[in-house]
């Protein structure tokens, strides 16, 4: 594909796992960062308050903004995200853990694609 058909969105995937060790430090943060917003509604802000409170991954949702992954990234600019959080079990010597299975995968398909190519 020459450079004018390549689309100039890229799609950018990243799953974290983290371990919360201290569960009020993250809601406090949250908390902080709720009140420092000065353009929330303060319906909005109740409700925010009362989700970062009652669930940590909701409060570390509210912590971790996507634009801050690519905000000063020369030559990008966000164009949409989305993200979510949920608690989870986590075992790391799982093979359901595998960091780079859908790389595999996807490594597979494509070796299939190029070997039907030449075949074809």
């Amino acid at each position: 594909m020459s450079t004018e058909e390549t689309s100039r969105f890229v799609r950018l995937r990243v799953e974290l796992v983290v371990e919360v060790d201290d569960q009020d430090a993250v809601t406090r943060a949250a908390l902080a960062r709720i009140a420092e917003d000065p353009d929330m509604p303060d319906d909005e802000r109740a409700h925010a308050e009362s989700a970062v409170t009652e669930d940590t991954a909701e409060a570390l949702a509210y912590l971790v903004d996507p634009f801050d992954l690519v905000g000063e990234v020369s030559g990008v600019e966000l164009a949409q995200a989305s993200w979510s959080s949920e608690h989870i079990d986590y075992d790391p010597d799982s093979p359901d853990w595998d960091l780079d299975e859908d790389d595999v995968e996807e490594d597979e398909e494509d070796e299939e694609d190029e070997e039907e190519e030449v075949v074809g």
